[in-house]
């Protein structure tokens, strides 16, 4: 008998995440990081929409010609 409160998981199946407790629950390593990862994000979609904005333009040339 499983004595166990909570039941067994699934192994393919990742475990919660446990919820943030408001804006001061991260140290100052965990705030960094995700100013890191958000500047990352950043970055990153703006140069998505940039090869985006280029690819159409280069094909609306090559329909032109």
């Amino acid at each position: 008998m499983n004595t166990d409160a909570t039941p067994p998981q699934d192994p393919d199946t990742p475990a919660p995440r446990q919820p943030r407790k408001g804006q001061g629950a991260g140290t100052g390593a965990e705030t960094a990081r995700e100013d890191r990862l958000k500047a990352a994000l950043k970055a990153n979609m703006a140069r998505r929409k940039a090869q985006a904005r280029a690819r159409s333009a280069a094909s609306d040339n090559n329909e032109k010609e």
